[in-house]
């Protein structure tokens, strides 16, 4: 079974083609967290995870998501993150939660994908964003014949930085930069409420016809990417910068 989390796109594409090349069945834990349950599934073929990277760690909200579910059957897993650039020493926490889950760990796979934090970052060009969706497509490729093969991805030793992201930096950037109080609306809104449909945490509501954001957020990115007149601005930093949501 492929379970995957995504805000902008990108783990919902190398899901489909993972999906695809293992004839396997595809889940969004996106709309089950939406719909606030808790997963209860079955399956007899390998758990193949796919997310992207918060922190240098695969999102706590698809951690929790992970550790609230009730996963019988198998008991082999394989972690697909995309990132924009690296995912640190995620595999670590992510060994933790296999053995918290009774999980055989099978390993990590980083694929690179198209930036799509603009609360911090910048998102390429189009034709720079089709490039990188075509190279992480073969890296999925690549992902899903060693699945198939039932052999560990390779892994990687983690440096003294991979390490410090992962840990302090992802410990600070939990408290100090997720939150939505930078988030707001320009005049370029037009009150057709996306980006409160596309928030899996029900934190938007529209009021007077412009959303207001309530204090729950996870930084996916989904409400910002999604307008269709790109009305929703992250402070200063978005300003001006190119969205970017891959369907």
């Amino acid at each position: 079974m492929i379970l995957y989390y995504t805000g902008t796109g990108n783990s919902r594409h190398l899901a489909r083609i993972l999906a695809e090349k293992l004839g396997d069945e595809l889940v969004s834990a996106a709309e089950i967290i939406r719909e606030g349950r808790s997963g209860d599934f079955r399956s007899e073929k390998p758990w193949v995870f796919v997310c992207p990277t918060y922190g240098w760690q695969i999102p706590r909200i698809f951690r929790d998501f992970i550790c609230g579910a009730s996963l019988s059957g198998s008991r082999e897993a394989w972690f697909v993150m995309n990132c924009g650039s690296e995912i640190g020493n995620a595999a670590k926490g992510i060994r933790t939660l296999c053995e918290e889950k009774n999980l055989h760990f099978h390993g990590v796979m980083q694929i690179n994908m198209p930036e799509n934090y603009i609360a911090m970052f910048s998102a390429p060009s189009a034709a720079e964003a089709e490039e990188i969706v075509r190279k992480g497509e073969l890296r999925a490729a690549e992902a899903a014949g060693l699945i198939a093969a039932g052999q560990d991805f390779p892994a990687g030793k983690p440096g003294v930085l991979d390490k410090l992201y992962s840990g302090p930096v992802n410990a600070f950037f939990y408290k100090f930069c997720i939150g939505d109080k930078k988030f707001y609306a320009t005049d370029r809104c037009v009150s057709c409420g996306k980006c409160a449909e596309s928030c899996l945490l029900h934190n938007i509501s529209l009021e007077q016809g412009r959303p207001v954001w309530h204090g729950s957020c996870t930084h996916c990115m989904a409400c910002i990417s999604q307008c269709p007149t790109e009305a929703i601005e992250y402070g200063k930093h978005s300003v001006g910068l190119r969205r970017y949501y891959l369907k």
